[in-house]
């Protein structure tokens, strides 16, 4: 369930003439029929030899996908992320459009919640936080002016569906011959670097942690809140980017975290961080997934907050140019060589005979950093008090932290397989200590 979830907490009493779930209802409906990647839905090829394609879903209705539900009492965070935890864990309906929205009443005084899930297949983060931008505007009764792409897609017939699979499977070979050189000419020199630790760490060679397992559907969530300001102190008290203080942080929470439970290994984490690609290869305004990753060593091995700084943002150096050695297009090329059918029954193969718990671990987790909206947002005339993004889980990684800044604030969602992670908020309070300790060590370096 490649689900990338984010979670908005809001101030119902910012909406002119209050919060009433119908009117809100009618004025997010209104918007989002105007926006094609709302509407559009997989259809796929004869015999799942190709890829799926995007169509306009022709019966789309907007019940199946905006839900209204109320927290459990006491609505506090707790309550509040138990029930956000169950919605991420049900599958969408492959036959709609890939995403709901859950509408969530029942917190302390004004305050609603919407929970947005759309699949990867549709958005990356950036693309998912693009698309919930359309749906907010910077004062109460605005919205943005929509984006002018063209429409979807009328569902295809079988027999066109067909001709076009079988002149795709006609041309592979082809495509084929034009990658393999570039292959041939960049795998020696990658692998080389690897190898030498001049770059990326090795993908098998992580420290095997409680959260690198087989998964579930089971989810757990939490998030945390620290100052953008307090980044930013860190950030030029040691002379690095804002990256590498937000997977510092990281990695300081997560030697508590691993510290605390008797489990903290010899070896530093290795997290995969996805790198967003639309500012390379899209127009503005483009919400489709299109995203690479690099391998961010987080030296959770080292004691001291500023030896980590010091240490992750000499390694990210090297990642980043070892990762802009490889083409994000030519990943996204060999990628559509991968039959969807194929590909699933080995997912499927992968878990039922628990492969993760057995090969040596890939990477330990995903962190992403996520750039938001430097200005408050009102959803739909609510104001947004809080935007946690959540990332999606894999067999073998079964814990992902996504970090997005608005508004001043950095705002933390993480979200794990609950039967690997049982305790997920103590690992984020742990972000919150770690940020104290890291503004702690700053001024001795003034």
């Amino acid at each position: 369930m490649l689900h990338v979830c984010g979670l908005l907490t809001l101030d119902g009493s910012t909406i002119p003439g209050g919060y009433h779930f119908p009117e809100f209802k009618r004025r997010l409906a209104e918007r989002i029929a105007a926006i094609p990647e709302f509407r559009r839905k997989l259809h796929n090829s004869p015999l799942n030899l190709l890829h799926p394609v995007w169509v306009e879903d022709e019966a789309f209705d907007i019940d199946h996908h905006l839900h209204r539900v109320a927290v459990p009492a006491p609505g506090d965070r707790e309550t509040l992320a138990e029930l956000c935890a169950h919605f991420a864990g049900q599958p969408l309906n492959r036959g709609r459009p890939l995403w709901e929205l859950y509408v969530i009443e029942g917190l302390p005084g004004d305050g609603v919640a919407v929970m947005f899930k759309m699949h990867h297949a549709t958005v990356d983060g950036v693309g998912g936080a693009n698309l919930i931008a359309y749906l907010a505007g910077t004062e109460p009764g605005e919205l943005p002016p929509l984006p002018e792409p063209e429409p979807n897609l009328a569902p295809p017939s079988h027999l066109e569906l067909l001709k076009t699979s079988v002149g795709e499977l006609a041309r592979r070979p082809v495509e084929l011959a034009k990658l393999l050189p570039g292959l041939a000419s960049m795998a020696p020199r990658w692998i080389g670097r690897a190898l030498r630790r001049q770059g990326m760490p090795v993908p098998f060679t992580a420290p095997r942690t409680s959260f690198n397992s087989t998964i579930s559907s089971v989810r757990a969530i939490a998030y945390s809140t620290v100052e953008l300001d307090d980044v930013k102190t860190v950030k030029n008290a040691f002379g690095v980017k804002v990256n590498d203080v937000v997977l510092a942080l990281c990695a300081g929470a997560l030697r508590r975290y691993l510290n605390a439970r008797g489990e903290l290994p010899k070896d530093p984490l290795v997290a995969t961080v996805p790198v967003s690609t639309l500012d390379r290869t899209s127009q503005e305004g483009d919400s489709n997934n299109k995203v690479s990753a690099f391998f961010a060593t987080l030296h959770t091995h080292l004691p001291e907050a500023a030896a980590r700084v010091y240490a992750v943002a000499e390694s990210n150096r090297q990642a980043k140019e070892h990762h802009h050695e490889i083409d994000a297009d030519m990943l996204q090329d060999w990628a559509q060589f991968a039959a969807p059918g194929l590909f699933g029954l080995a997912v499927r193969a992968y878990a039922a005979l628990r492969l993760a718990d057995k090969h040596p671990v890939v990477h330990n987790l995903v962190v992403s950093n996520v750039p938001g909206p430097p200005m408050p947002l009102y959803f739909v005339g609510a104001r947004v008090t809080a935007f946690y993004p959540l990332g999606p889980v894999f067999h073998g990684a079964g814990l992902n932290v996504t970090v997005l800044s608005y508004a001043g604030k950095v705002d933390i969602g993480l979200l794990a397989a609950r039967e690997l992670v049982p305790d997920l908020w103590l690992l984020a309070d742990a972000m919150r200590d770690e940020m104290k300790e890291l503004l702690d060590a700053a001024p001795a370096l003034a």
